[in-house]
């Protein structure tokens, strides 16, 4: 590699580890007490909210890392630590906030925006894998738009949009951050997909609602309609009319759901929702979240060659 090239790239992943470091801490919690289950480890990034008062101390992880913890301790790079109480867990996106129970002297990091990120981008990632604080690791985004599997009881979800990365992940980057260039972090790193693969659960839109929800309440309510869908192509004069390739085909209807009692039925092309056009499964997540909760919402399928309207209303997941 030309060492001109070399120094530009090491010179910002340098400040990138600078900036970050002091921010993402070790985070250890306890298991239940009388369980036989171990505690957990993994990573924290402390972040400022967004409409929260008095910000000092929130930390975002995975769920999968506070697991049914209730407190925990988090260490930072300069050796300084504080108790925790998990503020609240979703399992269904894997993500958690903890909250220190005293005034924290480390500067938050700055979140970023995932939908802006390229494959072949630079990416950054800071956690502390193997009990190795502080550990840095850099690579390049090289998948966007994949898909996680996560479960919570008997409830699926796929967390959407997914960042892969090449950059190193092992055991304790769970939780941490994966950042820009400019040090703004993107997304958390959240699994190891294989050999050189890595996960992160993005920062956009929707994970934002869901940090809300959980400072706010403690938890995540989303709406439930009752039907497995997946992506199909739109008959090509159907795409022509409506200006777009893809539809949600209706797989399955839960007998009894709102979707059935809507009218919806197998085989079923979604088009829109809430007037909104769908265009994956993801798509009808998105609209799923407490405020479409007993609100009626709009639903317009291909069925038989024709346009059809129902009126499905989510009730509580």
């Amino acid at each position: 590699m030309d060492e001109v090239a070399l120094d530009a790239y090491s010179g910002v992943v340098s400040s990138v580890a600078a900036a970050l470091v002091p921010s993402v801490a070790a985070l250890s919690v306890a298991g239940p007490p009388g369980s036989r289950r171990g505690g957990g480890s993994g990573s924290a990034v402390l972040f400022t909210p967004d409409a929260v008062p008095d910000p000092t101390g929130y930390l975002l992880t995975n769920a999968h890392v506070v697991g049914p913890a209730k407190h925990g301790v988090v260490e930072f790079a300069d050796g300084s630590d504080a108790e925790v109480d998990v503020v609240g867990a979703d399992p269904l996106s894997d993500l958690a906030v903890v909250r220190a129970r005293s005034t924290l002297t480390v500067a938050p990091v700055a979140l970023g925006e995932a939908d802006s990120l390229r494959v072949g981008q630079l990416v950054v990632a800071v956690g502390h894998p193997l009990g190795l604080a502080g550990s840095v690791t850099a690579g390049v985004v090289s998948g966007l738009g994949r898909s996680l599997p996560t479960r919570s009881g008997a409830t699926a979800r796929v967390i959407e949009d997914v960042i892969q990365t090449d950059a190193a992940l092992n055991p304790g980057n769970s939780g941490g951050a994966l950042a820009d260039a400019a040090a703004r972090v993107v997304g958390i790193n959240t699994a190891v997909a294989g050999v050189g693969l890595g996960l992160a659960v993005p920062i956009n839109a929707t994970t934002r609602r869901i940090v809300g929800a959980l400072i706010r309440h403690g938890r995540v309510r989303r709406g439930y309609l009752g039907l497995v869908s997946a992506p199909a192509p739109l008959p090509p004069d159907l795409a022509a009319k409506v200006g777009r390739r893809k539809g949600v085909r209706v797989v399955e209807v839960v007998t009894g759901s709102p979707a059935h009692r809507s009218g919806l039925t197998a085989g079923d092309l979604i088009l829109t929702a809430d007037r909104k056009p769908v265009t994956d499964a993801q798509g009808m997540q998105r609209l799923l979240f407490d405020e479409a909760i007993g609100r009626p919402l709009p639903i317009t399928v291909w069925r038989r060659g024709a346009m059809v309207d129902v009126i499905a209303v989510p009730t509580e997941l």
